[in-house]
Parts: C-alpha cells; sequence; structure tokens
C-alpha cells in the first residue's frame, strides 16, 4: 500500500515545490520591481560617477582655451561629447541596459534621454 502512495506523494511535493518557487520568484526574481529599481538606481549611479569625470576633462580644457569647442574627452570614460560650442556642451552616457542619459554643462545634472 506505502508504494502506491510514493509516487503520487512525489509528484504533489514536486508541484507545490514549483508553486512556491514560482510565486516567490515573482517578488525577488531577476524581472522583480525590486530588483528592476536597484538595477535602475545603479545605472543612475555609474552614469554620474562617469559624468563627474567627463565633466572635470571639459573644465581642464576650457581654463586652457577659454571655449568648449574642439573638445576631447579620454577613451575608456564611458561618455559621449555629442556637442560643444563656446559655451556649454552635451555629454552623453549608455547604461548598460540600453538607456541613454545626458547632461548639458557646465553644471548640469544627469538627465535621462539622449542630448
Amino acid at each position: 500500500m506505502l508504494r502506491v502512495l510514493g509516487l503520487p506523494s512525489l509528484l504533489v511535493v514536486l508541484v507545490i515545490g514549483a508553486y512556491l518557487y514560482a510565486k516567490d520568484a515573482k517578488t525577488n526574481g531577476p524581472t522583480s520591481p525590486t530588483v528592476t529599481l536597484a538595477i535602475a538606481q545603479a545605472n543612475t549611479a555609474v552614469a554620474a560617477t562617469n559624468f563627474q569625470g567627463a565633466d572635470t576633462a571639459m573644465q581642464a580644457f576650457f581654463a586652457q582655451s577659454s571655449t568648449y569647442a574642439g573638445a576631447t574627452l579620454p577613451p575608456g570614460s564611458g561618455v559621449v561629447l555629442v556637442r560643444a560650442d563656446a559655451a556649454s556642451y552635451c555629454l552623453q552616457a549608455t547604461a548598460a541596459d540600453g538607456t541613454a542619459q545626458h547632461e548639458t554643462g557646465p553644471g548640469g545634472q544627469p538627465q535621462p534621454g539622449a542630448c
């Protein structure tokens, strides 16, 4: 009699385990709102750090030439100089998830979207 109940009991336990795993994955898995928000905040923090280094390079160029036109950024900075004129510039960075952020300088703050 015990052998007959063994396989159905095992199947019931597996079904319950799969249900509990699926329910937990919705709140703690890689696509959960909490994890998605944490990834977005991390991408914003990385972009802000990259923009700080690029801002420093732009200010150094401006101190030497009194214009932002013709400025270049060091390779590997993670930031692209999209436009620069005598008094302003626009920097752009693309996060790992493909979203773009930009900063209009001098003195700007990172904003979502392209320049």
